[in-house]
């Protein structure tokens, strides 16, 4: 692909899909060309993969008429298609969108370079000086649904962090996509590095996800899918290698027994209705039963007047009739909507239960003036992110002062939370001597 023009990407985006046993060949020397490039990214200095940065951006820019008209294709696709307003709008990008997708990489070329971080370093007693050092993990593949710029912010991450990126788009933003990764290359090469460090697979056919979970005869390290519940499903079910990701955000928000009412109003308003359609959006209220009778009505009058429904529990149903009844299934939903279950519960503890029993380790809070309540709670809730006193919507890499995230990862090994440039390093140790051998 890094010979061909934009406009000769971009034509075959219009072509039929690859079908048939040519999916595997064309996956299989994807793989090995992204092999290729990763080795020459882990090597560039990080004024080589900033200048990349800052060039793809330019390109980006450069091409904003091509990658526009593309998107207008698409578009025009998707709403002969039927697809729900609020799917368009994702898809949708204009000047100033794509002006802000052209920002977002060149704030990531603005980051701290994390490889060669040394990460800890000792001596041991026959003398050995060992360091571990951060390493790129080499090739990163991203699964994901029609939002364009996850085509951008992708590439751009993976290349920070010294590695080489396979990007597999949803069929609806391929033109889109196709355009951006293509300026992308465009900028990649301009700076001296090789275009296929960002190569987005160049077919909508479905067998090319199959390919990449298993694992293109092992030049993929990582997968990180991006998208709804059952993409993610599929990946943590089928691949073949490490994934990084969240099968679901029920999020909840502890009001325990020592809240101050009015911050648990702000945060438990802003944890749930600020977005309600992010992972990061609060889908379950406990409330301490030791502060019910304070708390609890105006708590649940408030969510309800800012038209959130609210489905609760026998005590949460008796403080305002607007209130529906919940089901076993409400507290383990996640709603992606203005829809909140809430229920009482005896204290810390058992809180703490129901988030264990009914969460999915991604982002819990809990609201007390209490210190020694909190640090317990922080310390038995196992989720990829616990808070005090703040809205679970500050799950963002972003808001970690990552600069940006290529997802949030709830799993027990390597990067958990927001992965940002640093979570897509591994590490090795270097060791120097002075002639030891090990008797």
């Amino acid at each position: 692909m890094s010979g061909t023009s934009l406009t000769d990407n971009l034509n075959a985006a219009h072509a039929a899909p690859v079908e048939g046993p040519s999916v595997p060949v064309l996956m299989a020397d994807l793989g090995r060309r992204a092999r290729k490039a990763a080795r020459r990214v882990a090597l560039a200095s990080p004024e080589e993969k900033n200048a990349a940065l800052n060039a793809m951006a330019a390109s980006i820019r450069a091409h904003a008429g091509t990658i526009l008209a593309a998107n207008a294709e698409d578009l025009a696709e998707a709403r002969a298609k039927g697809q729900t307003p609020a799917f368009i709008d994702r898809l949708t990008l204009d000047s100033e969108r794509l002006e802000g997708i052209a920002a977002a990489v060149e704030s990531i070329a603005g980051l701290p370079d994390p490889v060669g971080r040394v990460l800890a370093s000792f001596e041991r007693p026959n003398g050995l000086l060992i360091e571990r050092v951060a390493t790129p993990l080499g090739v990163i593949g991203v699964i994901f649904e029609s939002r364009p710029n996850v085509t951008a912010d992708a590439g751009a991450l993976c290349l920070k962090a010294g590695n080489a990126a396979i990007l597999r788009t949803g069929s609806e933003s391929f033109r889109t996509s196709q355009a951006i990764a293509d300026a992308m290359g465009e900028g990649l090469r301009q700076a001296g590095l090789p275009a296929d460090a960002v190569a987005l697979v160049p077919t909508r056919d479905r067998a090319a996800v199959g390919a990449m979970l298993s694992g293109l005869e092992g030049n993929l390290d990582v997968i990180v899918p991006r998208g709804g519940k059952s993409l993610v499903a599929r990946v943590q079910e089928e691949a073949r290698v490490p994934v990084f990701a969240h099968l679901e955000g029920i999020c909840h928000v502890f009001v325990h027994e020592r809240a101050d009412l009015d911050m648990a109003r702000r945060i438990v308003l802003n944890a749930k209705m600020r977005r309600t359609g992010i992972c990061g959006s609060a889908e379950t209220l406990l409330v301490d039963r030791a502060c019910a009778a304070t708390h609890l009505k105006p708590l649940v009058s408030m969510l309800l007047d800012a038209g959130c429904a609210v489905r609760g529990d026998e005590a949460v149903q008796a403080v305002d009739p607007r209130v529906t009844p919940a089901t076993e299934e409400d507290w383990r939903t996640e709603y992606l909507d203005a829809i909140i279950s809430a229920r009482v519960v005896d204290g810390l503890e058992e809180a703490v239960a129901h988030i264990e029993a009914f969460g999915s380790h991604h982002t819990d809070s809990i609201v007390t003036d209490d210190a020694a309540a909190a640090e317990r709670f922080m310390a038995e809730v196992d989720s990829a992110v616990v808070l005090h006193n703040a809205s679970t919507q500050f799950a963002d890499g972003g808001e970690f002062g990552f600069g940006a995230e290529i997802g949030i990862a709830t799993g027990r090994m390597h990067a958990r939370g927001p992965v940002g440039v640093e979570q897509l390093t591994s590490f090795k140790y270097r060791v120097r001597g002075s002639g030891q051998t090990r008797p």
